[in-house]
């Protein structure tokens, strides 16, 4: 087990609200290499690993995504707090307002929810790290865009 502190990772202190940035960041939250896959991913494939070590290995990576999740939602609760539903429109997110309100909801930018569909587990230690490893390279190209 590990402990929870009642604190963000990394503090989030967002002053102006940014809808349209918020309908980016979404997806980095529920998109099919958000955090939550991420942390899914590692948390599932952890069973195919062939030692104790590498299983508390996924095991730990697995739990420290949900912290970046944590981080993530706070970041889009933060850029849509107290948005109008006329700004969520103009910024994109009618749907989502409409659905969701100014609530997080794990969904990719484009507006699909989440979907495990997106998770790759085979059992097999190599194929699952090519699948992590492949998520993992895909977000720092968005990232770093």
């Amino acid at each position: 087990m590990w402990n929870y502190h009642k604190t963000l990772e990394y503090p989030i202190n967002i002053k102006n609200a940014n809808p349209r940035l918020a309908k980016f960041i979404i997806s980095q939250y529920g998109g099919p290499d958000g955090e939550l896959a991420a942390s899914l991913r590692y948390l599932s494939q952890r069973f195919g690993m062939p030692d104790q070590k590498a299983k508390a290995i996924l095991n730990d990576i697995g739990t420290e995504e949900l912290a970046h999740l944590e981080m993530v939602g706070t970041i889009v609760h933060q850029l849509t707090d107290g948005v109008s539903p006329q700004e969520m429109e103009k910024a994109g997110l009618g749907a989502y307002y409409t659905d969701h309100g100014n609530g997080v909801y794990p969904q990719a930018a484009a507006g699909w929810p989440f979907n495990a569909a997106v998770l790759a587990v085979k059992g097999d230690p190599i194929a699952d790290l090519q699948e992590d490893l492949a998520a993992d390279v895909a977000t720092l190209i968005v990232q770093h865009q």
